[in-house]
């Protein structure tokens, strides 16, 4: 059986400064990553844009990094997906998906691409 790994790789502008919260050992931040792509139909070009929410924890003394999570700031962020599930007071199951960074960076910026040219076949025995 093959081994199905639980990893993403995002990259996004962050949507809002991230909410940080401390612990005894441990702080967790909080943030939106707004993350976008080309959808084509047709002739028609749209942007698709959407907001995924982001959490990473740290070791309060590795807590130095989260001075990148502040609005703006264009992240590619790699994690896993993290299912919680829980009981509310009225007895009623929950679930959802947690998207947990387990490293962020400064993404580097690609140029938008020019659509490629054809490449004339040259005939044979002509220069």
């Amino acid at each position: 059986m093959k081994k199905i790994e639980n990893n993403f790789a995002v990259t996004g502008f962050v949507a809002k400064d991230a909410e940080v919260r401390q612990f005894t050992t441990t702080s967790v931040a909080r943030f939106p990553l707004a993350v976008a792509r080309q959808e084509k139909n047709g002739e028609e070009t749209k942007r698709i844009s959407a907001f995924m929410n982001i959490e990473a924890w740290r070791k309060n003394e590795n807590t130095g990094s989260f001075d990148q999570l502040t609005k703006g700031t264009l992240l590619t962020v790699e994690g896993y997906f993290k299912p919680e599930e829980w009981t509310d007071k009225d007895g009623v199951l929950h679930n959802r998906i947690v998207t947990v960074a387990v490293k962020f960076y400064p993404a580097v910026e690609k140029e938008e691409e020019a659509p490629a040219k054809p490449v004339k076949k040259q005939e044979k025995g002509k220069k």
